[in-house]
């Protein structure tokens, strides 16, 4: 296994000028940043290349340009022979989009065996999860290659405040592809990256508040935030099981409708997950679809902040003139109130899964989060040398108890807010969608101050609270360079919308461009 270790954030030149220039992303003819899982498919179908020689490219491509961007924490040493056995497989009839598909996984979703799962942390090198997360037994029944781990925001950025996101003592800091002294955005940093960069075909993340559609929007890539338990939570390091959920980070809507097809589905571990049967996204795919949409516009969630608010307005012209009715200058009622009930909500939370998770989790490694904190202080010149531990200690002192009543009135409330602030909307305006803006440009990375929240642009958080479903899209740029999202949402298990309106606004304005890999801007 290959493992990288405490990397450095890359150094900033003093000239407007890319790094050394990365391989190129194509293959036997084929583009692999430009190409959809499905014209990969078409490709090993016809014989252009097969999974082997498709898995051994993004292989070297993660040797030859992962030094620049510290997004890649381990490859699986049994990535080509999954992929030669897929070959074969194939010469019997393929199972589906993701047959010999190399993915990567963010590091904190269990696997068996080698490739080791520590949530970016050293304090879980030598934990042994008996059998892989459930949704990655159902990418390995789909046929999908395990290429990998992708490095992280260390714990899924709920260690410290203030951190920087995309720092772990594991996999050191990531790097913005785009400007690479910019953040990636936390916590599936190096997910985002690895799509954008092409290094690897699909990848996935996980999501508390944010974590999926921020790094996405910052790295110029699609990200699905799913609906709570769409897929389903076993075998993956928690922060909250109220709000946790994994989902697709690709390059287009196609692949995370094709990722999220697999990955979806009714786990008897975790009695969360949605009944109801397979659903097919891929049949979502509608480049008409903004034809005869209500479409929302929270406006207010951009501030002050001109370069979002220009995106903004270009997205919502694309929908008008894409046969969309927009209703603009909406607002979320009661949302200001729902940080103060979250936050508190989140700490008893994160004591009672994290230390429910170290108990059924073999291997070498600290008991619960007590351990944790002690573990931290004994490794503190590589663990704590840029950060501290201040929310593992806040976590630390509350009951745990998810039957305490203080506890249980803030969940509530923090729930019954987020879901009344989405439906009210929704039902009110008789919309399909909500539209709103993903993040700002990418800041500064600095491993002294942490990010840099100046102007911070985020709308993550009615969907992240409530459970229910966004999907965020390439929207525009800062300076012209920075990647600037777009994000849909809307009511529970409205996928299939949200996915129809990202793929009809991503086919009508075709704004995503490949990675620059600057060094800085002047």
């Amino acid at each position: 296994m290959t493992l990288a270790v405490g990397l450095s954030v890359a150094a900033p030149a003093h000239a407007h000028e890319a790094a050394t220039p990365p391989a190129g992303t194509t293959l036997r003819g084929l583009d692999l940043d430009r190409a959809t899982v499905l014209d990969m498919q078409r490709a090993m179908n016809r014989g252009r290349f097969d999974s082997a020689t498709l898995t051994r490219f993004y292989l070297d491509r993660i040797r030859t340009v992962d030094p620049l961007l510290h997004a890649v924490i381990a490859t699986n040493p049994a990535a080509l022979r999954e992929a030669e056995q897929s070959d074969r497989r194939r010469r019997r009839g393929a199972r589906g989009p993701l047959e010999g598909i190399p993915v990567l996984l963010k590091d904190n979703i269990g696997t068996a065996g080698q490739l080791r799962t520590t949530a970016g942390s050293l304090a879980l090198l030598g934990s042994r999860p008996a059998r892989d997360a459930f949704l990655v037994q159902r990418l390995r029944a789909a046929g999908a290659v395990i290429l990998g781990k992708a490095n992280l925001s260390e714990w899924a950025n709920f260690r410290s405040s203030p951190s920087s996101s995309g720092w772990s003592a594991v996999g050191g800091q990531a790097n913005n592809p785009y400007v690479l002294d910019r953040n990636p955005c936390g916590s599936s940093s190096g997910s985002a990256i690895a799509a954008a960069a092409s290094l690897a075909a699909v990848t996935i993340g996980t999501e508390t508040d944010g974590s999926i559609v921020c790094p996405a929007g910052v790295n110029g890539v699609v990200g699905v935030k799913p609906t709570l338990g769409l897929v389903s939570r076993a075998g993956v390091v928690p922060i909250s099981l109220a709000q946790d959920t994994a989902g697709p980070i690709t390059r287009n809507v196609t692949d995370a409708a094709a990722v999220l097809s697999v990955i979806q589905g009714v786990d008897p571990r975790d009695p969360a997950t949605v009944p109801g049967g397979d659903r097919d996204y891929l049949k979502a795919l509608k480049p008409d679809a903004l034809a005869g949409a209500r479409v929302g516009v929270w406006r207010s969630a951009a501030g002050g902040n001109r370069e979002v608010l220009a995106t903004l307005d270009a997205a919502v012209a694309t929908l008008r003139a894409k046969g969309a009715t927009v209703v603009d200058n909406l607002e979320l009622a009661g949302m200001d109130q729902v940080g103060e009930v979250e936050f508190p909500a989140l700490m008893t939370e994160f004591k009672h899964d994290m230390n429910a998770y170290l108990a059924e989790t073999p291997g070498r490694h600290p008991a619960d989060l007590a351990g944790l904190i002690e573990f931290n202080k004994r490794h503190a010149s590589s663990e704590l040398r840029h950060f501290g531990q201040e929310l593992f200690e806040q976590s630390q002192a509350t009951t745990g108890d998810l039957n305490d009543p203080e506890y249980r009135a803030f969940r509530e409330k923090a729930t019954s807010l987020a879901r009344k602030a989405i439906d009210s909307v929704v039902a009110e305006n008789r919309l399909d969608a909500v539209l709103a803006p993903t993040n700002n440009g990418a800041w500064l990375t600095s491993l002294t101050k942490g990010d840099d929240f100046t102007d911070f642009v985020a709308s993550s958080t009615p969907s992240a609270v409530s459970g229910y479903p966004a999907i965020t899209v390439p929207g525009g740029y800062a300076r012209n360079v920075l990647p600037l999202g777009v994000t849909f949402f809307g009511g529970r298990l409205s996928e299939p919308t949200l996915i129809a309106l990202g793929y009809a606004f991503e086919q009508a304005g075709q704004v995503r461009k490949p990675p620059t890999y600057l060094r800085t801007l002047p």
